[in-house]
């Protein structure tokens, strides 16, 4: 595989900084460029971070002395030294939304962690493991945007990386309904326990639109190219309340599941045993070799114990039981900031680069 020159377009917050960390020395990717807001353009990288790095690994030295460009004003520049770029600005969703289509319409791909352009329904919204072929319909959204090469591919909401991958391998026997209640890592709102101290000791029962997202983003992952567009599934029905919870990365969810032929549990525990996607596949460099794991100790998965299995990259998953209401009831893990933003949008980013979609 060749080498791809990159971009970071939202560099200084806690995904950009996250995608700085993954992309040092990785075998594909070199980081040629950084931007965020007006107020860091000009500044090297170090100084437009300051006191606010929060990732446990240092900057990395290649990036330290970058002069940060302007994420709106300096597209141009950026497009001029750059394969492609990872997007995760800070901005409100229209705004988002046109930015990523300027930099697309620029001829630059963009790899967005964002959630402006999740229900665009020319616009991917991928799990590697799960819909890698929705990749197909950039055809058509590159004929909607008059580019070549530039076009827009997001990852999902981090909230559904626990339980969505745990219930791909069993859609076979017909998810029917499904309740999930999610707990969620401080770092998803990016924060740290320095500068949210009210989350010590704490639980916030709401988060903002995350139990839409949560019920909604899975049908289109579930759903189907057709024509130049994705049509989300139809079913399973979904429901979700997602909480805050005083944990510094990982979220965990509690699933509740039926289905219209009721597997055994020797078959579900198979089923994610043997699971495997185009990214392991095809070797992607950061892929899991074990995307689902499971533990059979009543007391696992666990935030502290279990997040970063694989680089963070692939999902726990636990205590799977017969439930009174539901057929069965299990408990998923994954990083939130890793598998969940930032380390997924980078597999993602492999999967397009092997496919051909930089080229």
């Amino acid at each position: 595989m060749k080498k791809f020159n990159v971009g970071i377009i939202g560099a200084t917050g806690m995904v950009g900084q996250r995608f700085a960390t993954l992309l040092e020395n990785h075998p594909w990717f070199n980081v040629v460029c950084l931007a965020a807001s007006p107020r860091s353009a000009g500044k090297t990288y170090e100084e437009a971070v300051g006191s606010r790095w929060a990732m446990a690994k240092p900057m990395p030295e290649a990036m330290k002395n970058m002069i940060m460009l302007d994420a709106t004003a300096d597209i141009a520049k950026v497009a001029e030294q750059v394969d492609f770029v990872f997007c995760a600005v800070d901005m409100k969703k229209d705004e988002i939304k046109a930015l990523e289509e300027a930099y697309a319409k620029a001829e630059v791909p963009v790899v967005s962690n964002n959630s402006a352009h999740r229900f665009t329904d020319d616009v991917p919204m991928v799990v590697p493991e799960i819909n890698p072929e929705h990749i197909e319909v950039i055809k058509s959204q590159r004929a909607r945007l008059g580019t070549k090469r530039g076009f827009v591919a997001v990852k999902s909401n981090c909230s559904i990386q626990s339980y969505v991958p745990a219930l791909h391998p069993l859609m076979k026997y017909g998810v029917s309904k499904v309740l999930a209640c999610t707990y969620q890592a401080i770092s998803g709102a990016g924060k740290t326990f320095e500068t949210w101290p009210e989350m010590v000791d704490n639980l916030i029962p709401f988060i903002g639109g995350e139990e839409e997202k949560s019920e909604k983003e899975p049908l289109k992952v579930w759903g189907k190219v057709e024509g130049d567009v994705i049509v989300n599934a139809c079913k399973p029905e979904i429901t979700t309340q997602c909480l805050r919870v005083p944990v510094s990365d990982g979220h965990t969810a509690a699933v509740f599941v039926s289905f219209d032929q009721k597997p055994s549990k020797e078959e579900i525990l198979k089923a994610w045993k043997e699971f495997a996607g185009v990214p392991q596949e095809l070797e992607l460099p950061s892929a899991p070799k074990q995307f689902l794991n499971y533990f059979e100790e009543d007391n696992r998965p666990q935030a502290k114990l279990d997040r970063n299995l694989e680089g963070g990259m692939a999902v726990s998953i636990g205590r799977l039981r017969e439930d009174t209401q539901y057929d069965y009831k299990f408990v998923c893990l994954s990083h939130n900031t890793l598998r969940g933003a930032a380390g997924g949008a980078v597999l993602l980013a492999e999967l397009l680069a092997a496919k051909g979609y930089f080229d």
